[in-house]
């Protein structure tokens, strides 16, 4: 699933084509992906005018000068194609702008979402109330993340994938910032010290900035919305390379699952 590097990535590329613009033709060759779309959504979002592409967590917003925000969920598989060069059996909604320009959400397994909400209510919907503060925001920090794990038991790694504590980490970045903070992915939150916490409060912003200027990390099926891929993949620390070399230390790099969820990490740094 995209990660908050990923969805800045679409965003920063949705923003050129359609800020400002009108949409003229908003067609849906559906009427569901992960669930039903809103009543009238083509009939909603034709004729307005973007006035924002922003993100949130891990999802991008679309601002309208009818009071209307389009939260957009890319889900396992989803992808925004700018002007492609035919519209696919995958390419469920459309945008047409009124410069000439063709979007198309493509998503081959329908896990995506699009929903419609007033502008004034998106911090309220239920998909966004409750998400914590943006970790490349001015709340996030090592005093935040003091007050999160304190007393905690649930491992370091499980509360920074909690989107109350922390909005739109997921588990690559997770692993690549506890790795340069140098604490454990199951340690006890609530028994990483001070020093760590403020490493880990630099590492998770230092590593979603590096990831956001490689275009984000393509495992899959991510692209931006030209098409091209992102390459933070190929300078990862620790996420995916169980068996190699740490390249800080040389100790073979370790792989454990928790939740479900690989975590990888080098067992000598990190403690």
């Amino acid at each position: 699933m995209p990660e908050l590097p990923e969805v800045e990535t679409v965003m920063r590329g949705l923003s050129p084509v359609w800020l400002g613009e009108r949409f003229t033709r908003v067609t849906l060759h559906r009427g569901d992906l992960r669930r039903p779309f809103p009543d009238g959504l083509g009939q909603r979002l034709t004729g307005a005018i973007v006035t924002g592409c922003r993100r949130r967590a891990k999802y991008g917003l679309v601002d309208t000068d009818r009071g209307d925000t389009m939260i957009l969920h890319l889900g396992m598989s989803g992808r925004m194609r700018v002007d492609p060069d035919e519209i696919g059996k995958h390419d469920h909604v459309v945008f047409e702008t009124g410069n000439g320009r063709v979007v198309a959400f493509n998503d081959a397994r329908r896990f995506g979402s699009l929903d419609l909400v007033a502008t004034a209510d998106v911090d309220a919907h239920p998909l966004l109330a409750g998400i914590g503060p943006e970790p490349l925001g001015p709340d996030f920090g090592a005093a935040m993340l003091a007050v999160a794990f304190k007393g905690r038991l649930a491992p370091a790694k499980a509360l920074l994938l909690d989107q109350r504590i922390v909005a739109g980490l997921g588990n690559i970045y997770v692993c690549e910032a506890l790795f340069k903070a140098g604490i454990h992915p199951a340690r006890a939150g609530g028994t990483v010290p001070a020093i760590k916490l403020k490493r880990l409060a630099e590492a998770v912003p230092a590593v979603l900035m590096d990831a956001i200027s490689a275009g984000g990390s393509s495992l899959r099926d991510h692209a931006a919305p030209d098409g091209t891929l992102g390459y933070f993949q190929k300078t990862f620390c620790v996420y995916g390379r169980e068996g190699e070399a740490c390249p800080k230390c040389g100790t073979t790099i370790a792989r454990i699952v928790q939740s479900g969820r690989s975590s990888f990490f080098c067992p000598k740094d990190q403690r």
